[in-house]
Formats: C-alpha cells, structure tokens, sequence
C-alpha cells in the first residue's frame, strides 16, 4: 500500500511543477501565504541522542510524539540539526528532501527508514531572504539527516507537512547563532516550528557505554551543566549561555565541540520575554549525555 507521504511525491510533486507552485516568480511568498497568529508558534530544543531513537517506542520518542498533540499542526518545520555542520550557512530548497542515514554501525531497519516530507523552496527562499546577517545558499544537495528525521517521523508520522534544514555555520561564533535565530523570530508568527536538534550535554569521548541502558545516569559535571543550562534559560539569561566558554572546566566537558550545543542557541535565540518555559526528556545517558529538551510557548 503507497503512504500518504509516498502519494504526495508521485502524484501531487508533477502537478505543483506543472503549475509552477514552486517558482521563484510567484506573485506571493510562502510566508505572504500564511496567516498571521493570535499567538506564537512554540520553538524547541530536542535532545535527539542515538538514531535508534528514530525507530523505538521508548520515553524519548514518545514525548515526541506527544509534544505534536500538544501544540496546533505546524505550517511547516525548520530544523537546526548538529549533523549539517557546514562552511557557510545553507537552507534546504529542494521540493522532496531524501532522508540521509548519517551515522554507521546500526541495525539494517535504521538504514531502510525513509521519511518522505515534502519541502519548500518558496519557504528557503523567504528564509534566505529575512536574514541579513549572511548569505544563505540554497540547497538542492542535503535533504533530512537523523537530527531530524529520526525526530519528526514520531511527531508527524504521515510526513505531510513541509520540512527544511537550516545548516550551522562551522566558522561563526556562539553569538553569530544566537542573533541569526532573533532574524527568524517572525516565523513564529507565521505558524512554523522552529527545532534546535542536538544534546544539551554531549561528550561521547566520555559515554560510559555499559550504563546506557537502564536507570538514567550522569557525571557529577554533567548532571551540573545541565541544571545551570536550564537556569539561564528559565530566567532568560541568555548572555552566559552564548558565552559558554567562560562558564568553567564543566562547561568544557559538556561542550568538547560546539555542534550539539548551537541549535540550543537557535532556541534561545527565539525565546520572547513572554513565552513560558518547560522541559521534557529531562534525563541523563550514559554519564556524558543528556536528553534534556526545551519548549518555549
């Protein structure tokens, strides 16, 4: 039997392209498209952890897939994912991302996932368009790598809602980050969900591999950084979080690379004064990781 996903591309791909739905000459934009809301679309940060969250019914993936119940059905996602680390930043413009199996060493069902969502290129463009602070590349070459797919398969399993990738620019700084998400901020309005995808606390040189099933378990510093990541956010401390560096060895340890931690500051980078703030997945992993994700609204 085709999958609703499946449909979309072979049959309804040939009729936008025959209409010229995509153009970049349309007469309007994506987001001139779409109503303005009485209230802001949430923005999240999700701890996605290992791929194989992408294919269990585990407390991780469920809280995923409650988090899509909890809030009104997006007009489209934009995820800032950990694995498109790039020179330059990059949107995805293509109109059917293919789903990337990004990592090695897992069970052949990870490998046989696909996660057919449409895109948008009129989406890419406005998204290239509101930033100002860079140029933005449209790409036709990405797709959806397991930061994202292996999280929006649980919350929209039907893959019927369009889905894009902001890529994180390798040579910027923290703050590069954190001021582009402020030049995004109006997306929210618009009816986008707005995903950082990375691990609050990410050290796998230190995982403590014979503890990553059963109770939850983390290092003394992790369990540390954790709690104080989400202190600053919950006072909308933004300063400290950008300039993580400066927060001690600890910090250090949480944040051996940078490219779990900065789709945080994509997050952070969107918080309004007025958004309330909550978190789920709330766990560590095998010493060195954390689960930790935040809603913002």
């Amino acid at each position: 039997m085709i999958s609703r996903g499946q449909f979309i591309k072979k049959i309804i791909q040939p009729i936008f392209l025959m209409s010229g739905i995509n153009s970049m000459n349309s007469l309007k934009n994506f987001t001139d498209t779409l109503p303005r809301q009485n209230s802001l679309m949430p923005a999240v940060f999700i701890g996605h952890g290992s791929p194989m969250n992408g294919i269990e019914d585990n407390e991780f993936s469920n809280q995923w897939a409650s988090l899509a119940k909890e809030i009104q059905v997006p007009q489209a996602i934009l995820v800032i994912s950990a694995h498109w680390y790039t020179l330059g930043t990059g949107v995805t413009a293509m109109d059917f991302p293919k789903t990337i199996h990004d990592f090695g060493g897992f069970p052949d069902a990870l490998y046989q996932v696909q996660y057919p969502s449409p895109g948008s290129p009129k989406l890419a463009n406005d998204i290239a368009s509101m930033i100002h602070s860079t140029n933005v590349h449209l790409d036709h070459e990405w797709g959806l790598d397991h930061g994202t797919w292996t999280i929006v398969r649980h919350m929209y399993p039907h893959a019927d809602i369009p889905v894009l990738q902001l890529s994180i620019d390798s040579t910027k700084s923290p703050l590069f980050h954190y001021e582009l998400a402020n030049e995004l901020f109006e997306l929210r309005k618009k009816g986008v969900l707005i995903i950082g995808s990375g691990n609050m606390v990410h050290n796998l040189g230190m995982v403590a591999w014979d503890k990553l099933s059963g109770a939850p378990y983390g290092y003394d510093w992790a369990l540390e950084m954790n709690d104080k990541f989400k202190d600053l956010i919950i006072h909308n401390n933004h300063q400290p979080l950008i300039q993580y560096n400066q927060l001690g060895k600890e910090a250090m340890l949480a944040i051996p690379t940078p490219e779990h931690y900065l789709p945080l500051l994509y997050v952070v980078g969107l918080q309004d004064k007025k958004d309330t703030v909550s978190f789920f997945n709330d766990k560590p992993v095998g010493g060195s990781l954390t689960m930790t994700s935040v809603r913002l609204g």
